[in-house]
């Protein structure tokens, strides 16, 4: 990457449907450039999306927590591993917006989302209709400090090579 492909970014992450031509105008280069350079950190997989941002709190789910699960690790009929079976299962539940492999105390992460304290019961309920999932803890969120961003690290990777 280089200091255009961040003003690209850049400006496309503040205004997502500026569209090409104008990108060109506003960047000072061609709009063939643009469209080469916005194809290139899409194949390099640096853009991974175009689609709109869409927020849990607006669609009636005000409530977040992260879940620390606990799974058995053998493998399941078929040779999958655990956390293939499981991570599956929390797939297929709406509420549960991200789920990763961790080190440490847990096995799996998983950021839910509810409608109310009270809702988020029957979420946990859910995720731990599992019967690989062996314990799990729950927190809270009671404010977002810093949400998920990757410009930063954008910005600061142009130069480091």
């Amino acid at each position: 990457m280089d200091e255009l492909d961040v003003r690209l970014i850049d400006l496309f992450t503040a205004e997502p449907r500026v569209g090409v031509l104008e990108a060109s105008r506003r960047l000072g280069v061609a709009r063939g450039t643009v469209q080469a350079r916005l194809d290139r950190l899409a194949d390099r997989g640096i853009v991974t999306g175009w689609g709109p941002d869409l927020s849990p709190e607006a669609l009636g789910h005000p409530v977040t927590a992260f879940l620390t699960l606990e799974i058995r690790q053998a493998a399941a009929e078929g040779g999958e591993r655990g956390h293939d079976v499981v991570g599956t299962h929390l797939a297929g539940i709406p509420e549960v917006l991200e789920v990763h492999t961790i080190t440490g105390a847990g096995d799996l992460l998983a950021r839910v989302v509810a409608r109310s304290n009270d809702d988020l019961q029957r979420v946990i309920d859910r995720v731990l209709a599992h019967a690989l999932i062996t314990r799990s803890s729950t927190v809270i969120a009671l404010a977002t400090q810093v949400p998920y961003r990757v410009l930063p690290l954008a910005r600061a990777s142009v130069g480091s090579g």
